[in-house]
């Protein structure tokens, strides 16, 4: 069973710096693209940023260009996202997800992403 579990969520002020993780488990998936979705309350579900399977190649959202790194360690199977310069409109659920799809120049989900964590930027 294919579990994604995220961490590194929290309160932060207006240009403070998160850093979420993601670890995988029950399947091993280096060559396949992850990446990071959001959802804020009352809006639909955004994508943020994805990574390609060697980890070469990194996409992301306009609104987060500069401020935010997507990395991957296909060793221990995580991915992670660097969250500096926040700003209050960053604030939502923040989705790991792996064997994304890419169509007509959208990422997508398929059927693996986390339950969640919380990244609230409020002063």
């Amino acid at each position: 069973q294919v579990q994604l579990v995220e961490s590194g969520g929290g309160l932060v002020q207006p240009g403070g710096s998160l850093r979420l993780s993601c670890a995988v488990s029950g399947r091993t998936f280096n060559s396949y693209a992850m990446g990071w979705f959001r959802q804020a309350p009352g809006k639909d579900r955004e994508f943020v940023a994805a990574i390609t399977g060697s980890g070469t190649i990194a996409y992301y959202t306009d609104s987060v260009k500069g401020r935010f790194t997507i990395s991957r360690d296909n060793a221990k199977k995580a991915v992670s996202l660097q969250m500096n310069r926040l700003k209050p409109e960053d604030t939502a659920v923040y989705h790991c997800a792996v064997d994304l799809r890419f169509d007509g120049g959208i990422w997508y989900p398929r059927d693996y992403w986390g339950q969640g964590t919380q990244v609230t930027v409020s002063s």
